[in-house]
């Protein structure tokens, strides 16, 4: 649901189902990093992915990228460069060779 909000660029209804869960898993929080991500708010993306990490919950592949699609602009060079580091840093594999 969260991701069918943020495709739609409804942010507030996606926000509005994150909010309202009471247990939220990887999958949950790197669908509302898409929608900030799609929406055009890096910061946010950004904002809710260091909160995940306070929750404890583990970034996975895919919040990797839902990141590195927060970063758009030449005004988002140093977040892609602070998410690179972090998924070098993390030693995170991929098929695609998102970490080299």
């Amino acid at each position: 649901l969260i991701n069918m909000y943020g495709k739609c660029r409804r942010m507030q209804d996606a926000c509005r189902v994150f909010q309202d869960m009471t247990a939220r898993d990887v999958f949950s929080w790197s669908s509302m990093i898409s929608a900030y991500a799609l929406g055009g708010y890096g910061d946010e993306a950004l904002r809710l992915f260091q909160e995940m990490e306070q929750e404890g919950v583990m970034p996975n592949r895919v919040t990797f990228v839902n990141m590195l699609n927060a970063c758009f602009g030449p005004e988002a060079l140093s977040l892609g460069k602070l998410v690179h580091a972090l998924i070098v840093g993390k030693k995170v594999e991929s098929e695609a060779g998102v970490a080299k």
